[in-house]
């Protein structure tokens, strides 16, 4: 184990897909994290990746050997509208490691400088959206959703211009790929098809290798993601999480969560609630984000109806056929988790009036997400360890508490199994918002990264409560309320 073991494919493919270039140096870089655990899973040397070399690896002061760094391109619908060309505009790939288990990896450094896709951008980070990436991602990943993660982040020692100057950083990001449906949508609307041919026979080995074989690949490939997409929605609803940008170009093939600038875990429960200071419209509100993933997944379609099929009335009845079952997985998969946190071995449909009831009762009693669900399962199974202090059922769910205590009464699960299932289903520890800012303006305003870690060591343990860690447990108090998260561009 030592410096990273580079097996490099991306960089393979044509030149159409990306542009060659180095990260930009910065001035004095500084270690901020590394994840240990992580580095070892991908058979880096955490120590190396902490030390002066490492740092100035993740700072993109040095190349270690086997990198290959280049700027992906890919195309987009940001809110709506279509833009032809965005790509890597801040990041930069430096090529791809393979696990214990041969699963392939990019790791790409956020922050890393300007490129031909930065559109007048400086291509750096502020400190502030590194930490806020670093603490979300790793807390989905905790919490069971697939995501992209952070490997190490490092200070860069310079400002960087936003609406006021803050200190930079860099992060050095790990996903399954960073292929998106924009990636296919450029080539889709350059009216090349060969080249997007290309891109899905790659997409379908890389991710989906037991499709790879199908006479038809692009119906292979959409009725992979579309899959993969309707079972990772769910999951991060099902813990109230609202993703700021939805956009085409934040959409991964590989069914992971990208793109953690404008988000946020919502404290109490409101399904119109939105985050991102950029959505004025509440396009990607909570309770719009199925419809949205359902939208995105009809633009793959559209983006590979070209090699769908030679006949292009068949072809739209393909893709047609592929996206409507989005809405099915995604219920389906849905239901599952609602269960999971209900303590019930299945939803079935007499249970819908109590589910639709239990949301309504959350929404009018502005109940906290989170610790209601909790709770949930604390009256369910009695646990050493119970949020009883932070959280109680207000009077006016005492009725549908009967009705659900029957409804267990009734069910098949056995005492263990419901406990093992709403345990993990149920965290009491995210990222709170305010939490986050908090770790946040140490670090700006005091160069205290004290908070971050605590938050951070927290955050990566969600199930496992101690009323010594109450405070991490607590929504906002009023005036500590975070209403806004923003886009570190």
């Amino acid at each position: 184990m030592g410096p990273i073991p580079f097996d490099n494919t991306y960089a393979r493919l044509p030149a159409e897909f990306h542009t060659r270039l180095a990260p930009t140096a910065v001035a004095t870089p500084g270690p901020i994290a590394v994840n240990r655990d992580l580095a070892q899973a991908l058979g880096i040397d955490p120590d190396w990746l902490a030390s002066a070399e490492g740092v100035a690896t993740i700072a993109g002061n040095q190349l270690p050997a086997g990198a290959e760094p280049l700027a992906a391109v890919y195309a987009g619908h940001q809110f709506g509208s279509y833009n032809p060309q965005l790509g890597d505009g801040r990041a930069i790939l430096l090529g791809e490691v393979l696990d214990a288990d041969g699963k392939r990896f990019d790791i790409q450094l956020k922050g890393a400088g300007p490129t031909p896709y930065s559109r007048g951008g400086d291509g750096r980070s502020p400190l502030g959206p590194v930490l806020r990436e670093y603490l979300v991602s790793e807390a989905m990943h905790a919490l069971g959703v697939p995501t992209t993660r952070a490997l190490a982040a490092v200070t860069t020692g310079e400002q960087v211009a936003r609406d006021r100057f803050l200190p930079g950083a860099i992060l050095a990001r790990v996903a399954a790929s960073h292929i998106r449906i924009g990636t296919f949508q450029y080539f889709a609307a350059r009216q090349d098809p060969d080249t997007l041919a290309i891109l899905v026979d790659y997409a379908l080995q890389r991710h989906y290798p037991g499709r790879s074989g199908a006479g038809n690949p692009a119906l292979a490939l959409l009725q992979a993601v579309i899959a993969a997409q309707a079972a990772l929605i769910p999951r991060w609803q099902l813990l109230g999480f609202i993703h700021g940008v939805m956009n085409t170009d934040n959409m991964l093939i590989s069914g992971e969560t990208i793109d953690y600038g404008p988000c946020a875990f919502m404290d109490h429960f409101d399904p119109a609630k939105v985050f991102s200071s950029i959505d004025h419209g509440g396009r990607y509100a909570y309770r719009n984000q199925p419809g949205i993933a359902h939208w995105n997944l009809a633009v793959l379609a559209q983006a590979l109806l070209p090699l769908l099929h030679e006949d292009q009335e068949q072809a739209v009845e393909l893709a047609q056929s592929a996206v409507d079952e989005f809405p099915t997985l995604f219920e389906a998969a849905h239901l599952r988790g609602l269960a999971d946190k209900l303590g019930l071995d299945e939803i079935k449909p007499a249970d819908r009036p109590l589910v639709d009831e239990l949301f309504e009762l959350m929404s009018s009693e502005q109940a906290d997400f989170t610790l209601c669900f909790r709770r949930l399962y604390d009256h369910a199974t009695a646990p050493a360890q119970q949020v009883g202090d932070l959280f109680e059922f207000p009077d006016s769910f005492v009725p549908w508490l009967s009705r659900w205590r029957q409804r267990l009464d009734a069910d098949q699960l056995t005492p263990e199994t419901r406990a093992r299932r709403m345990a993990a289903a149920n965290p009491v520890f995210i990222p709170r918002n305010h939490l986050v800012e908090a770790a946040i303006r140490a670090a700006e305003d005091e160069d205290d990264f004290s908070v971050f870690e605590a938050l951070l060591a927290r955050v990566t343990r969600p199930c496992e409560y101690a009323p010594r860690d109450r405070d991490y447990a607590l929504p906002a108090a009023p005036e500590q309320a975070v209403t806004q998260t923003f886009c570190g561009t």
